[in-house]
């Protein structure tokens, strides 16, 4: 019988997300990981076919980790606003994790709306929602409002993860608030001129 792994694939998976989150993905390879669990590269392999493997479980811990950032809270704070200020406070607190998942150059680039399905996760779509509900928006006036204010945020994101500027709270709440006001106004104005129905407009 052969004897028990000293580690899970799990264990492993979060041993390798540690070394990423303090030094970013580039720290990750086989050697490293083995040296971070006190052992030989060999469990490594007898948990994951190969590094690749590896990586893809770190992006999802990684994801499931921004997921929790941007739980919402009833505290006054419009749904959508407080979505904001947590992926910036992910980009503030865990940089390396940031540029992981929203930074890391790729073979093949896609449109936005693959993005949304394919990276961005369950927050994405509870961000849709919330626009929805809170502002009356039809689905298309929600993703486009979504799309511009994410990609301002984003930027910001960025400079935050990169330490190539830092904001205060305060700073960053009125970015976001002034950012996402003249937006809304836009499409608003922009769907009255097209005709939509009531329904599909801020109110």
């Amino acid at each position: 019988m052969a004897p028990k792994a000293k580690y899970t694939k799990e264990e492993i998976a979060e041993i390798a997300l540690g070394i990423v989150a303090g030094h970013g993905i580039e720290a990750l390879n086989a050697r490293s990981l083995a040296e971070a669990m006190g052992t030989s590269t060999r469990p490594i392999f007898t948990a994951y076919k190969n590094m690749d493997e590896l990586e893809h479980s770190v992006r999802q811990l990684a994801m499931d980790q921004f997921a929790r950032y941007t739980v919402i809270e009833d505290n006054g704070v419009p749904a959508f606003k407080q979505v904001g200020v947590h992926m910036l406070a992910f980009a503030k607190e865990q940089p390396k994790l940031f540029r992981l998942l929203f930074m890391s150059e790729r073979v093949h680039s896609l449109s936005f709306r693959q993005m949304f399905d394919t990276i961005l996760g369950p927050s994405a779509d509870k961000c849709i929602e919330y626009i929805m509900r809170d502002y009356s928006l039809s689905k298309e006036y929600a993703m486009e409002l979504f799309r511009k204010v994410w990609i301002f945020t984003y930027g910001i994101g960025i400079l935050i993860s990169s330490n190539i500027c830092r904001f205060t709270e305060q700073e960053l709440s009125d970015m976001l608030t002034s950012e996402f006001k003249s937006t809304l106004m836009m499409i608003k104005s922009r769907a009255e001129e097209q005709g939509a129905e009531p329904a599909d407009l801020p109110q």
